[in-house]
């Protein structure tokens, strides 16, 4: 696994951590359709989300969120959407986008949760 990879496997599991220690129950870590792939599926009270982690390697590399351009949330809504029909999850169940956005600090990880990211596009 090249550097890149590993680091974005390790921030991953940092937010995975990071989200549970805030209530979150984790349902599926990297989902995988032919329309894309969401790092963490999970609940929040009510809410079904689609979470996308952006990792950083270093500080001052800009916002880990800004990658997440628009073609990226066509690509995460079009995933979930196939993930609630492969798992019969009702439409009317309230639903979000979240992204974590994960920097190194002082040999950890500082986590910062985007709730409602963006709007879900269906």
């Amino acid at each position: 696994m090249d550097s890149r990879k590993a680091a974005g496997r390790r921030g991953e599991i940092a937010a995975a951590s990071f989200l549970r220690s805030r209530g979150v129950v984790i349902l599926k870590a990297n989902f995988r359709s032919r329309f894309g792939e969401i790092d963490l599926l999970g609940r929040d009270g009510e809410y079904l989300i689609a979470v996308e982690v952006k990792t950083r390697r270093y500080e001052g590399a800009g916002y880990p969120a800004e990658s997440v351009d628009y073609r990226k949330q066509v690509r995460i809504c079009r995933t979930f959407n196939y993930y609630r029909m492969v798992h019969h999850i009702p439409e009317n169940m309230p639903v979000r986008m979240d992204v974590v956005e994960v920097t190194p600090q002082d040999g950890g990880y500082l986590c910062h949760w985007i709730k409602n990211a963006f709007e879900f596009i269906e």
